[in-house]
């Protein structure tokens, strides 16, 4: 399989977007990116914010969308799919105090698998995207473990994030081994900007080339030791210099 290619979650940029998405998808294109992950359109409405991304010579490597419209605005995510021409679909959040049990892990897993059938059916990929409450223990399991195990391969992957992973207490390594194939997207992250934090990078990379499934390196900037641009860059430029862009 070949080397993933490198995306940028736009959330690490969100208020640069909310500014001005088409000058800044377009810096974006100049770091060296080759996609985008978005999470909403900054200051433009879908059609020209897939436009501006065209424009800028990137893709839509995937989306982030909020169970919320994935329940109540089903068709008009699909459009917005359509109009970006991407092929995955990323819910990336549910509520912390949902996590109560295993049985609650579980239940929530039937509904990500209903949803991503529909898509799936459809011509998408759905994925789930992780923050540390996920690798809570229920039963001494991740929750994570007990959702992915409650839903089809098909209809739901998983879309890793190594330091939520590392926050929530677990090893990324092990974490991408174990779920194998399911991570076509891994979120590369750390505290701040890439290898700045305590994220062991050497066994992530190392885990994911074993499992050779990840397409898509998607680099995310939530914390800032500089300008979030400058960030972002410096985070590239790292994955550049390990030999991963």
């Amino acid at each position: 399989m070949s080397s993933p290619q490198v995306s940028l979650q736009l959330w690490s940029l969100r208020d640069d977007t909310a500014k001005d998405f088409a000058a800044t998808v377009k810096a974006v294109a100049d770091i060296g990116f080759a996609g985008v992950e978005t999470a909403g359109y900054g200051n433009l409405e879908p059609t020209d914010a897939a436009q501006a991304i065209k424009d800028a010579g990137l893709v839509v490597s995937g989306m982030h969308i909020g169970i919320q419209r994935l329940r109540g605005e089903f068709n008009e995510v699909v459009d917005e799919a359509l109009l970006c021409g991407a092929r995955d679909i990323i819910c990336p959040f549910w509520p912390v105090d949902h996590f109560r049990s295993a049985g609650a892990c579980q239940t929530i897993a039937t509904e990500l698998d209903e949803i991503g059938a529909r898509l799936r059916g459809l011509g998408f990929r759905f994925h789930y995207h992780n923050h540390a409450h996920e690798l809570a223990l229920f039963d001494g399991r991740p929750a994570i473990d007990w959702m992915l195990d409650a839903s089809t391969p098909a209809n739901l992957g998983f879309e890793a994030d190594v330091y939520w992973v590392h926050a929530g207490g677990q090893d990324p390594a092990r974490i991408i081994r174990e779920q194998g194939r399911r991570i076509t997207l891994l979120h590369i992250k750390d505290e701040k900007e890439i290898g700045s934090g305590p994220v062991d990078f050497e066994s992530v990379f190392a885990a994911a080339d074993s499992v050779g499934s990840a397409e898509w390196y998607v680099i995310e900037v939530e914390k800032y030791n500089y300008e979030p641009l400058e960030s972002v860059r410096r985070s590239f430029d790292q994955l550049k210099a390990w030999g991963r862009a």
